[in-house]
């Protein structure tokens, strides 16, 4: 699977000048046209990404506060509810076209994957915008902080932990985690860049050792979720909360998850 986040506007200023080719709106024009349907990491320099979750009226109150009982992996930046399309954060978007890619699941289940979801689309969804750990990376990268998943063209590994969420009428289970390779030396910076971006899974949840939240190193090689990536000498694995877990753990509501939300 890979990470297909909306792009928005950022109430965070800017390191650099962006040109209008790299602005969120450009972007999702070209999602629209179908010209973008890949990963939107290292993206949109310092601008706030959103995962998307639509999902059916009947469940979005539970969903909701499965939200607010776990907002580390899945703090909430928006609710379009009964079937509005654009968000408030991105004028003229359209949630239904904007994405590079839509994972369909039905009771659980992974049914199809498509460009955009009009077809799909009816009046009893509720949309949900969550901040996305892409939001952050472009300051990272910009203070010399490399990520190599970014270098290497990859979506970032992310995997199932042995973390538990606190649960909410039919949605619960285990956390999903992001993970990163950064240098040892860099780790404090890290954390105190991403501590800032709390509507972006902010700090890191766990710093090295990956068996402390049941990842097996064999399973460090393999992630769940996204793309495997290396861990050089000097490096230590770095997780991060992820909204995997959004479409992750409901059995009884029909779901149309984005973004990160990539296992039901």
């Amino acid at each position: 699977g890979k990470g297909f986040p909306f792009l928005v506007h950022s109430s965070k200023k800017c390191l650099t000048t962006m040109s209008d080719l790299d602005s969120p709106a450009h972007i999702r024009l070209r999602c629209r046209a179908e010209d973008l349907t890949t990963s939107t990491t290292g993206m949109a320099g310092n601008f706030l990404q959103a995962n998307l979750l639509c999902i059916d009226d009947k469940y979005a109150f539970d969903f909701l506060l499965f939200c607010n009982r776990n907002p580390k992996p899945c703090p909430v930046l928006e609710v379009l509810e009964h079937g509005r399309r654009e968000s408030c954060l991105a004028a003229g978007s359209n949630i239904c076209t904007d994405l590079p890619s839509y994972n369909i699941f039905k009771s659980g289940k992974l049914v199809d994957s498509r460009n955009n979801i009009d077809e799909i689309w009816n009046s009893n969804l509720n949309a949900f915008l969550m901040g996305c750990s892409f939001s952050w990376e472009y300051e990272l990268v910009n203070m010399g902080i490399r990520l190599r998943h970014i270098d290497n063209g990859q979506n970032v590994a992310m995997y199932d932990s042995n973390i538990d969420l606190v649960p909410a009428g039919p949605f619960g289970g285990k956390m999903v985690v992001s993970m990163r390779p950064i240098l040892a030396s860099q780790v404090p910076v890290v954390e105190r860049v991403t501590d800032e971006y709390p509507l972006a899974h902010g700090r890191p949840i766990h710093v090295g050792n990956p068996e402390a939240i049941g990842i097996s190193p064999k399973k460090l090689q393999n992630p769940d979720y996204g793309d495997s990536v290396e861990i050089a000498d000097g490096e230590v694995p770095v997780f991060w909360a992820c909204g995997g877990e959004t479409g992750a753990y409901n059995s009884a509501a029909t779901t149309i998850p984005i973004g990160e939300q990539i296992k039901c």
